[in-house]
């Protein structure tokens, strides 16, 4: 879906970096063509800057957002999740980012989540990135303790595992 998304926008390299920015941050677009986070209005020169384009650029893509019948409903129900991830070293958590090679894989978050479980360890969170809006998906998990050894062996040794960092 984030190629079909990208590939609408292949002659605008600054419309495709709105949408990125749209997607990346879980911001969406109301139905006057204003990009919210929930209820907060976010100044589309606000937007044009972080992505390094002009004002007019991002109005044209909201533009073309409201008027394509397929993303309509996707960028106007996009929502953001809080997430402890960059909060894990304020409060110290430890987060365990698992890269695997076929994201869309069955049972990837249930199988490392139960490898942590099993050692009797906390969850706070998980978040999997969605394979179809990004690039390279990973799937995050946040827990209250640091994770042993063994626990990092026994997920490294998951047959989809392609990479593990510990933050």
């Amino acid at each position: 879906m984030f190629d079909e998304i990208m590939a609408k926008f292949a002659g605008s390299p600054g419309q495709q970096a709105v949408v990125r920015l749209l997607l990346e941050r879980g911001f969406s677009v109301s139905s006057e063509g204003r990009v919210v986070s929930g209820g907060i209005e976010i100044p589309n020169t606000q937007i044009a800057t972080e992505v390094g384009v002009d004002r007019r650029v991002v109005d044209s893509t909201t533009d073309t957002l409201l008027d394509d019948d397929e993303l309509r409903p996707i960028f106007q129900n996009i929502s953001a999740v809080p997430s402890l991830k960059d909060l894990a070293p304020v409060l110290d958590l430890s987060v365990l980012t698992v890269a695997v090679g076929d994201a869309e894989g069955v049972g990837i978050v249930a199988r490392v989540t139960t490898v942590i479980a099993d050692h009797d360890i906390s969850i706070r969170q998980t978040i999997s990135e969605d394979p179809e809006f990004t690039d390279e998906p990973r799937l995050s998990i946040i827990t209250d303790e640091p994770l042993p050894g063994d626990v990092l062996t026994e997920v490294r040794e998951l047959p989809f595992v392609r990479k593990l960092e510990l933050e």
